[in-house]
């Protein structure tokens, strides 16, 4: 097992130096009003600390193969640096990879920043119905690992430009002929239910032979878990549930519209039949157990906010 060192929320604040400048305004006040649950102190105890830390892990990073470059005189390939955010479903992943973005982006050395989510990598639902896997969705097996592998690949080796396909929360689709563009970014920040798992997992239906052996781990610079108590997630997966059904799910073209019109207690009891049939199987069998491989462990209470941070090898 892998050996972490804690730190208290005052003793993560205390590690931070001159690296980072600090958002400007507007961007914190961004930050704020994007999320009920994130205030300026967790911006400024939790996230600041977190962002220096990240862009000097980069730079050492980026320093190597220049030195390399230089020694054997040959011209370096521009690589972003790649940041897994993993987690179960309604911990907050998106949240933490958004957040960070905008501090990347609005640091002093500005980097260009990129975030993936891995949604874009499902199966088409046609598929999905086909194979009757719609109720396993966020499963290993739901997603395309060969065309998330060869994504990596492509973006480790400097390319251009590299497409995502995108998904839709709203149809519960990938959309067709519709992508995410990517330029070689400074920073590509990745956040999907299973970007820890150490093997490949392809649908024994749908790709009965993978040629590849290939990992998402292989591309990977640094990882992060996102994790709270299972009761804790829970509630907030109901929360999120009930704030969809009054907007998302009122939509006539939304997969979920048939829960737009359940009353409030209805709409609790089917989102908590969801997750504990659904998303707690998925988050014990396939997610929880990669928690132990991330560089670092963000560790959350009932009200959202961050009091630990474990890392890795320190």
């Amino acid at each position: 097992m892998a050996h972490y060192s804690n730190f208290s929320r005052e003793e993560w604040n205390e590690l931070q130096h001159s690296v980072f400048t600090g958002l400007t305004d507007r961007a914190l006040q961004g930050l704020v009003e994007s999320n009920k649950y994130i205030s300026q102190r967790e911006i400024t105890e939790i996230y600041q600390p977190l962002t220096e830390f990240l862009l000097n892990l980069m730079q050492e990073a980026q320093d190597l193969p220049v030195s390399r470059s230089k020694f054997r005189s040959t011209e370096t390939t521009r690589v972003p640096y790649v940041i897994a955010i993993a987690g179960s479903v309604a911990v907050g992943k998106t949240t933490t990879a958004r957040i960070l973005q905008t501090m990347f982006t609005d640091s002093k050395n500005t980097p260009r920043v990129e975030l993936v989510s891995t949604d874009g990598f499902l199966y088409p639902l046609a598929q999905l119905k086909a194979l009757d896997l719609v109720a396993r969705k966020g499963f290993p097996e739901t997603y395309d690992n060969l065309a998330l592998i060869q994504f990596m690949k492509d973006v480790k080796a400097g390319l251009p430009e590299v497409s995502v396909p995108v998904y839709s929360h709203v149809s519960y689709d990938i959309v067709p002929d519709k992508f995410q563009i990517l330029r070689q970014p400074d920073i590509l920040i990745i956040e999907g239910l299973n970007v820890l798992q150490s093997d490949l997992h392809p649908s024994a239906k749908l790709e009965p032979e993978a040629p590849s052996t290939n990992t998402l781990s292989d591309f990977l610079d640094y990882s992060i878990y996102v994790d709270a108590d299972e009761s804790n997630i829970e509630q907030w997966y109901v929360d999120r549930f009930l704030t969809l059904r009054d907007t998302i799910f009122q939509d006539s073209g939304s997969f979920f519209h048939r829960f737009a019109d359940m009353s409030t207690e209805q709409a609790k009891e089917a989102a908590h039949h969801v997750w504990q049939t659904i998303n707690l199987t998925n988050l014990r069998e396939n997610i929880a157990p990669t928690r132990e491989r991330a560089h670092l462990i963000i560790e959350k209470e009932a009200d959202h906010s961050i009091q630990r941070i474990r890392l890795r090898g320190m």
